[in-house]
């Protein structure tokens, strides 16, 4: 009982520095502050894959019912390979030791053994590998929605292989592995550009390459609405998306044991939330004004907007500003939408709009707003911050555009990337999977 009494207290009172005055104590400290940082990656790291079910369900939502199964799959399998392919290829892309330097790594296959020092801030591979697998999950996971009602199941499996595996890690490892983008300076907190702008252009990609679906634009260009189907669905989807990004922004600190990050983890923390409320206000004032009535469902996509804007700068920006740059993005994904409308592109989601504009603007606004240390001794704040982010905001994105256009083209060339006309009328419920997500609803003769 001694024991247990002496463990908690030393739990309770390691972060003041009152027992560091003895080793033995100070290495049970280093134990527990240990401990904690890997348990908090750990949970945030399933809040980070409980975004999973939310994308499912905002894209299942916003699209027809005779689509449902087939968004709905497309979320579980995307994650299914993406976990494999990560772990065997994509892994050891973004966090090897570099073959070509600052361009392209290699760390082998699999998860290393850990052979660390046990203290706060180090996580075991494990826990760091399953809290990275979560963020290339969501990258792939964004093109889901916005090839949704048209795009062949195979083709949807093979982009989902190459951009967990190759795409993804490639570009992550510029930034996040040390790469050419980290020493220019470039910063990314949890992946506004890394993550969200990858997925946006390379679904962006896929839309223009696909085209749209059939009725979504009248024979002079002017675009038809194909309602969602389940807007209720949609709007949960959002509040799960919005609570997943709990982890995703605050674990990026990868720490929360000590005063410094347990105070940066909640400013992260209240930056995001601020954020995506700005988002979510100001895209429905935005809409209200264009349209004379407030729509849900571009509320629900400044949210997922402002939340995009800030992942970027959420550690580096005040209240105020997070504030700014939510209000900033749910504007802009009104009129990322408008625009697609007029270059008759189909995205149903507003993935392009949500991810790959917003995230091209939280890598902007991180140069506006976010306040960092020079990139080398006597270098400037502004300048380093401008020059750096610039690029690796417009860098990535074109990475993830061009590579994933190709790849999209070469499976139209190939005759398996977009369903026939009649699949898509039917529905790729029926014509992809032979099930219904809402069976029941046929007239059958009994005889």
């Amino acid at each position: 009982m001694r024991n247990k009494l002496t463990g908690l207290l030393l739990i309770l009172f390691s972060a003041s520095g009152l027992f560091a005055e003895s080793p033995e104590l100070s290495e049970s400290v280093k134990e527990s502050f240990f401990a904690l940082d890997n348990l908090f990656i750990f949970f945030c790291a399933v809040l980070v894959i409980f975004m999973q079910p939310g994308f499912a369900l905002v894209e299942t939502g916003f699209n027809s019912s005779k689509n449902a199964v087939n968004i709905l799959f497309k979320n579980v399998i995307d994650l299914c390979v993406g976990v494999l392919l990560y772990f065997f290829v994509g892994y050891g892309l973004m966090y090897g030791a570099p073959i070509i330097e600052g361009f392209f790594a290699w760390g082998g296959s699999g998860i290393a053994d850990f052979d660390g020092v046990v203290e706060g801030g180090a996580l075991l591979p494990q826990v760091d590998f399953l809290f990275q697998v979560a963020f290339a999950a969501t990258a792939a996971t964004i093109v889901s929605g916005a090839v949704a009602g048209r795009l062949n199941f195979k083709a949807y499996l093979i982009y989902s292989a190459v951009i967990t595996g190759l795409i993804y890690p490639i570009s992550g490892f510029w930034k996040w592995g040390g790469g050419w983008l980290d020493a220019m300076g470039f910063y990314d907190f949890a992946g506004s550009i890394v993550v969200h702008s990858v997925g946006g252009f390379a679904g962006l990609a896929a839309a223009i390459v696909l085209g749209p679906r059939i009725g979504r634009f009248a024979k002079d260009g002017t675009p038809k609405a194909i309602p969602g189907h389940n807007l209720p669905l949609a709007t949960l989807g959002v509040f799960i998306l919005w609570v997943g990004w709990f982890g995703f922004n605050p674990g990026s600190q990868l720490a929360i044991a000590g005063k410094a990050n347990t105070e940066a983890v909640m400013l992260i923390a209240t930056n995001t939330t601020l954020a995506a409320a700005a988002g979510g206000l100001f895209a429905m004032i935005l809409t209200w004004i264009l349209h004379k009535k407030p729509e849900l469902s571009m509320a629900l996509n400044g949210i997922l907007a402002g939340l995009v804007g800030i992942t970027a700068n959420c550690d580096g920006v005040t209240n105020i500003e997070a504030i700014i740059i939510g209000s900033v993005a749910g504007i802009l994904v009104v009129l990322g939408v408008k625009m697609l409308d007029r270059l008759r592109i189909d995205d149903p989601v507003g993935a392009w709009p949500v991810h790959g504009l917003n995230g091209l603007w939280g890598g902007i606004a991180t140069a506006i707003f976010a306040e960092y240390g020079p990139i080398e001794e006597g270098s400037s704040i502004i300048y380093g911050n401008t020059i750096a982010q610039l690029t690796g905001s417009i860098v990535i994105p074109i990475w993830a555009f061009v590579t994933m256009f190709l790849l999209f083209l070469v499976l139209k060339k190939i005759g398996i990337l977009r369903v026939s006309r009649e699949e898509e009328l039917k529905g790729l419920d029926i014509g992809e999977h032979g099930e219904e997500a809402y069976n029941g609803f046929q007239i059958f003769t009994i005889e």
